[in-house]
């Protein structure tokens, strides 16, 4: 007999709220019967299963187990093609295992609301291992960044990237390698720099300081320039660094004491920002301070070219 999509929603993808009906809606009984409530609640789950391509006649080999596991994916606002793509071993991944990673983040705070973003984003987060990899997470967050339970959901949906990456591979080599740069505040990593616990040490956090380095900043001053903005760290060297660099050195004709007065030059964009704003300044003939040209709303903008004498 057809699960109606219903039964998908409460019994597949999500736990009850109600911690003493866990156990009826762990599974879908074999005699399920729809009500005529449930009959119209369902309609438009239904309308959506229906249209879905698996479940149209060219796809009739699928199992139904598969084509609910697609389902409850959907239910949940995840795309189910790109999860399947990223993550092959969601392919064999029973529903029980994945309602089973559900219940877990629940009980640690995360909202069904919550989850399109976090599978989304870490589809490979479905088929992990509660015991050696998602315990381990919060255990590092609790243990190591001073994080309360209650406060759970607010780290994880900033970066969900935490609870796909390895606590002693990952993490932990971050969070020491950070600490001896001199990042101290745990609570900015954890609630505002928490992007940074999910780069690779060798491949990134290393890299980009030693391009700040190979400009000509001594070590110790690059390293005060990312104490004081993180995201220095984050910026792709290729995309980012380079060609802001050179537009900075050779089109604005600034220099490296320029930069280190004020980094956040690299977070704005060059096309939007950097670029429209230097053509304007020079066209104006006047000289306005850069944090001033690039921090300014627009209609601040327009007054500092007045102020400078530019109109």
């Amino acid at each position: 007999m057809p699960v109606t999509t219903a039964a998908l929603q409460s019994s597949l993808c999500f736990s009850p709220h109600n911690p003493s009906s866990s156990s009826s809606s762990s599974s879908i009984p074999s005699n399920f019967q729809t009500s005529n409530t449930t009959t119209h609640l369902a309609a438009k789950p239904q309308s959506i299963l229906q249209k879905h391509p698996l479940y149209t006649p060219t796809h009739t080999k699928l199992s139904l187990q598969f084509k609910e596991k697609i389902l409850c994916l959907e239910i949940m606002g995840v795309d189910a093609g790109k999860a399947l793509s990223q993550n092959p071993n969601l392919h064999s991944a029973t529903l029980d295992s994945i309602q089973a990673i559900i219940t877990f983040l629940q009980s640690k705070g995360i909202q069904e609301k919550d989850l399109a973003k976090i599978f989304g984003m870490c589809p490979h987060i479905l088929t992990s291992n509660i015991k050696t990899e998602l315990i381990p997470v919060f255990n590092f967050l609790s243990d190591y960044l001073q994080v309360p339970e209650h406060n759970f959901r607010k780290v994880i949906n900033k970066c969900p990237r935490l609870l796909a990456s390895s606590v002693s591979d990952q993490l932990k080599p971050a969070l020491f390698y950070l600490q001896r740069l001199g990042f101290k505040d745990l609570h900015a990593l954890a609630y505002h720099d928490s992007v940074l616990l999910v780069s690779s040490v060798e491949k990134t956090l290393i890299p980009k300081l030693n391009f700040l380095v190979g400009l000509g900043i001594p070590r110790d001053e690059a390293v005060g320039l990312v104490l004081r903005c993180p995201a220095l760290l984050t910026f792709s060297i290729e995309n980012n660094y380079k060609p802001k660099y050179e537009y900075f050195s050779v089109d604005m004709g600034l220099k490296l004491e320029d930069l280190k007065e004020f980094p956040q030059y690299f977070a704005f964009s060059l096309e939007k920002r950097i670029k429209p704003r230097h053509m304007e300044v020079v066209q104006s003939g006047v000289h306005v301070p850069l944090p001033l040209m690039l921090k300014s709303t627009d209609e601040e903008f327009r007054e500092l070219l007045k102020q400078f004498g530019g109109g």
